[in-house]
């Protein structure tokens, strides 16, 4: 790389012709992103994305050393179908982006439960490939009369997470026909009843193409609230406690309304044992399983735990729910500069 030029970053998100025109640094809710690299030395632009402006974007991402990328893998109707090849084609001419659609696919998206589920972080996990898979071995999984949450590959803010049980309790072989209650996390679904055999149906949608669904354990320590990891490559750089109303049970709902999210830096007393655990044990091993080098990893991204069951001398143990990678904002203050160091590192290492 000529280190005698200024070095140039897009940032991109998604947006339409209207934003894209009026996008400065200053406007963006990653000013202070643009602002921290501005501090590198490192010419950072607004690339605001659409399906209908490919083309346009395309030039633009080629005339940059790298590309910052904050996109829901599903948001208003939209996905990623589109935008992935075109990142994939910006990589493959040597322009470094985070996160790269194959780091995505294979740490942001669920099927990281079933893969690394024998990492201290993991728990009961099942996965389904096909709808005859889903349908001749999910009802099993039912019939100790237990909450089982179904998690399409695939999404973001609950969409596509539903918790499942049946409603006679224990049953040795559940039919089709048998009544489960089930809800959906998104937008705090309400609880409903239905037949099993139309849940299993209603899932088709989530296992067309190479769509996959994870099968996990319900877990009672839930209305606790979930611990989010920020992380920038392989180092912690944050935490938030959060609540959420989606799944909890109808008493927790009843209680009221907990704070929707509390930012901690790095330092968080509390948080030092899974702070440790993830630097030190639970991400490495992660890399050597799914293969990916320090460097390969985001520039930000996330893990979600829930709480699980307390060891004999009391203490918290931690389930990993969810790798978010797409598109991580808001993050603690401590991040920002990081984000822009990691950044920085990338496009030197190209």
């Amino acid at each position: 790389m000529n280190t005698d030029r200024v070095r140039k970053i897009a940032i991109l998100w998604r947006g339409d012709h209207n934003t894209r025109a009026t996008a400065t640094p200053e406007n963006s809710r990653l000013h202070r992103v643009f602002s921290a690299l501005a501090d590198m030395n490192v010419a950072a632009e607004p690339a605001v994305y659409s399906d209908e402006m490919v083309s346009e974007v395309r030039e633009q991402l080629l005339q940059v050393d790298g590309v910052l990328v904050w996109v829901d893998p599903i948001s208003d109707g939209h996905d990623r179908s589109r935008l992935d090849p075109l990142l994939r084609e910006i990589a493959s001419k040597g322009i470094w982006v985070s996160a790269h659609p194959d780091i995505i696919l294979k740490m942001g998206v669920k099927d990281v439960l079933f893969r690394t589920r024998t990492l201290g972080w993991g728990t009961d996990t099942d996965l389904y490939g096909t709808m005859e898979d889903f349908r001749k071995r999910f009802p099993l999984r039912l019939a100790s009369g237990a909450i089982r949450v179904i998690k399409q590959n695939r999404g973001n803010g609950g969409n596509g997470v539903w918790s499942v049980q049946l409603a006679s309790g224990r049953s040795v072989l559940p039919e089709a026909d048998a009544i489960v209650r089930v809800e959906h996390a998104w937008r705090d679904g309400m609880a409903e009843t239905m037949l099993l055999g139309d849940f299993i149906d209603r899932c088709q949608i989530y296992l067309s193409g190479s769509g996959r669904l994870i099968d996990q354990p319900f877990l009672s320590r839930l209305p606790e609230g979930t611990i989010r990891c920020y992380m920038v490559h392989d180092r912690l750089v944050g935490f938030s406690h959060q609540f959420s109303q989606g799944l909890l049970p109808a008493y927790a709902k009843a209680e009221g309304s907990a704070p929707g999210k509390v930012m901690y830096g790095p330092a968080e007393p509390r948080f030092q044992v899974l702070r440790t655990k993830m630097e030190s044990d639970w991400v490495p091993a992660m890399q050597r399983l799914l293969d990916i080098d320090t460097l390969s990893l985001p520039a930000i991204w996330d893990a979600d735990f829930l709480l699980g069951p307390k060891t004999e001398s009391g203490d918290d143990t931690y389930i990993l729910c969810e790798i978010n990678v797409s598109s991580v904002f808001p993050f603690p203050d401590e991040a920002v500069g990081k984000i822009a160091e990691a950044a920085v590192s990338g496009i030197q290492g190209r």
